[in-house]
């Protein structure tokens, strides 16, 4: 039997626990491209307000993932994430109900409150074996991408169909169909996995908000964020203008992701396989730029609005693939759980800025102060990105440890001496070594030999 080959249970986890996370960013992304333009009719609507409505589940998820985060391990994973996924039903009906842009901002909300990403990782952790837990975390992230782009095409088909409110009755359905997945396949388990590789640890988070090479990665991830959030305030308003009705919008969106999509592989080969991940992450904060000078410059002209978010969008999805990989290769061995907490909790602040920003300065001037004021926060990101070093290529393994090796104090030197090893820590209560390792030079087997040597 190849030991590699993922179980039935691990099958179950993996496959409900990403259509489940997949459901519900389905909901989430559905709002963006369409509340500039139909939420304009809600009562009490205005374009600053419209802003904040986008904005707020960025604010109330960033205030809960670490809480959420942390107290799932002593609550249980599985009954966090069904406590998130009913806030979040909640927040979809409340914002179904109403007429009142104020009722959609409540909505959104508790929305963001029911914040279960943290918890989701930790019970994929305890579902999967060590060997087959990075293609587990892989499908997860690799369908946050294609839920975007569905959502971008969906929401206007879908509020142009039904309308605004139908929406989110759908997103509330969403999110009720996830919860029974969590409870229909979605296996069980007492057996709780201590993985700092993917769990936080609340006395980590001194070090982690202090390492001046992780906190660029998390300036860097909140600029995106809020260039996306704000680009889609003024986006929407700008495609009308230029003379697209709101009920074709799908058709930008879709061209643009079909195009980015494989469009954005050569650029992740060249950063991982020739190492030159600084440069193509530079380039693409460069890249961001332009396409901000575009959109402004565009104005009411639709084929040079299309241009610029087609630049967006292929710079974008190659930074949100880089992103956490860099936190990988950059956190101390035994912090990524915690690093990327700190991360998350960073790109929803983004949301948060980006929707409350756009909204008010499109108030002010329209679409080219959104797009100018994009720009600048793009040519701040570039100054503060050709600052980085080239990262480590190197994985972070856990090697669980048995009990006669949790005993050997020569264990953590003896990793260090090893070629390719550029840190180890040892967890004794924990019976774990994290190993940052470039398996270039040394694979996990031999250090599996040495360790039980």
């Amino acid at each position: 039997m190849n030991d590699n080959r993922m179980n039935p249970l691990e099958l179950r986890a993996t496959w409900g626990l990403g259509i489940a996370f997949s459901l519900r960013m389905l909901g989430m992304f559905m709002v963006l491209p369409v509340l500039t333009t139909y939420g304009m009719i809600l009562n009490g609507a205005n374009e600053a307000l419209i802003g904040i409505a986008i904005s707020i589940y960025g604010l109330t998820q960033a205030a809960f993932q670490i809480p959420f985060g942390l107290i799932s391990d002593r609550v249980g994973h599985k009954r966090l994430i069904i406590c998130g996924l009913l806030i979040f039903a909640m927040g979809s009906i409340i914002a179904a109900t109403t007429h009142s842009i104020w009722g959609i901002i409540l909505g959104r909300a508790l929305q963001g409150a029911g914040a279960i990403s943290a918890a989701l990782m930790a019970l994929l952790s305890d579902l999967t074996r060590e060997q087959n837990r990075t293609k587990a975390m892989a499908f997860i992230g690799a369908s946050f991408g294609i839920t975007f782009s569905i959502a971008m095409v969906l929401g206007p088909i879908i509020t142009h169909a039904f309308g605004l409110q139908a929406l989110f009755w759908i997103i509330a359905g969403l999110s009720l169909t996830s919860i029974v997945i969590i409870l229909t396949i979605v296996p069980c388990t007492e057996h709780h996995i201590v993985n700092r590789e993917l769990k936080m640890v609340g006395k980590n988070f001194g070090k982690v908000l202090s390492n001046a090479r992780l906190l660029k990665l998390n300036i860097g991830i909140m600029c995106l964020h809020i260039l996306l959030i704000s680009n889609f305030v003024a986006l929407p308003l700008a495609i009308e203008k230029a003379g697209m009705a709101a009920c074709d919008h799908w058709k930008v969106y879709l061209i643009t992701m079909l195009v980015s999509f494989p469009t954005v592989v050569p650029f992740i080969i060249y950063a991982e396989k020739f190492r030159h991940v600084k440069k193509v992450f530079t380039y693409c904060v460069g890249i961001l730029f332009s396409a901000e000078i575009l959109l402004w410059l565009s104005e009411t002209h639709l084929w040079g609005i299309i241009s610029g978010l087609q630049f967006f969008f292929i710079a974008f999805n190659v930074l949100e693939a880089i992103l956490p990989s860099l936190i990988s290769k950059e956190s101390p061995a035994g912090y990524k759980g915690t690093a990327m907490g700190a991360y998350s909790t960073s790109q929803f602040i983004g949301v948060a800025i980006g929707g409350s920003l756009g909204g008010w300065l499109y108030s002010l001037e329209g679409t080219k102060l959104v797009f100018v004021a994009g720009a600048l926060i793009a040519a701040l990101w570039f100054l503060i990105s050709i600052t980085m070093k080239e990262p480590p290529y190197v994985s972070t393994l856990r090697i669980p440890l048995s009990a006669l090796a949790v005993k050997d104090l020569t264990l953590e030197s003896r990793l260090k001496a090893q070629v390719g090893v550029v840190e180890a820590t040892i967890v004794r209560e924990e019976h774990s070594a994290y190993i940052k390792v470039d398996l270039k030079q040394t694979s996990r087997s031999q250090l599996e030999n040495l360790i039980h040597s």
